[in-house]
């Protein structure tokens, strides 16, 4: 047990040193406090926490950092040569619209769950996570792919005819519109 925990510590202190965004804070603040930047980050990790628990704006600062991150980190996967990342970001907002719909349906419950938006941020950096399987990969290969691929055609069929009576509609309004400014004109 021990062991693994030193080798999360191992893992996010080499992350706290690669060429990121938080890099040159962190190394700032390093070398102005002496503190180190691991313990930089877990008081960070502690304050945000915290203030997800009792600070005014909880949900703004949830969803900002189940946004922002994964938006940024969108843009640059889609700007990169790379497809793979494209994939793994793509799965992060179906994953995110699922929740998302999920979620309006359980606004009713929210205020009763003192610590709902801490364990809904830690849900989302789960889901974002720079890991091998993250929870975004992982719900979506265990829930969402297994019901979509079963549904897949059925929904295929009905967005058909969908497409088609609206584009029937559209036609008989255009018709209609054209044939009303032709009858005033006269």
């Amino acid at each position: 047990m021990a062991a693994s925990v030193q080798a999360y510590r191992d893992d996010i202190e080499k992350a706290l040193r690669e060429d990121k965004f938080w890099t040159r804070p962190l190394a700032l603040i390093e070398a102005k406090t002496g503190v180190k930047r691991i313990y930089t980050f877990f008081g960070v990790i502690v304050f945000v926490s915290l203030y997800l628990v009792f600070g005014y704006g909880a949900q703004l600062i949830c969803n900002g950092i189940g946004f922002l991150y994964p938006a940024y980190c969108s843009m640059k996967a889609v700007e990169s040569p790379n497809k793979e990342d494209d994939t793994r970001w793509l799965i992060y907002w179906v994953v995110f619209a699922f929740f998302t719909l999920c979620e309006f349906f359980s606004n009713i419950l929210m205020g009763w769950f003192p610590f709902y938006w801490l364990i809904k941020c830690m849900f989302l950096v789960w889901c974002f996570a720079p890991i091998q399987s993250n929870g975004s990969l992982f719900i979506y290969s265990k829930i969402i792919r297994p019901r979509f691929l079963k549904h897949e055609h059925t929904v295929d069929d009905i967005l058909d005819q969908a497409t088609d009576l609206a584009g029937k509609a559209a036609k008989a309004a255009a018709k209609h519109s054209i044939d009303n400014a032709f009858n005033k004109s006269e």
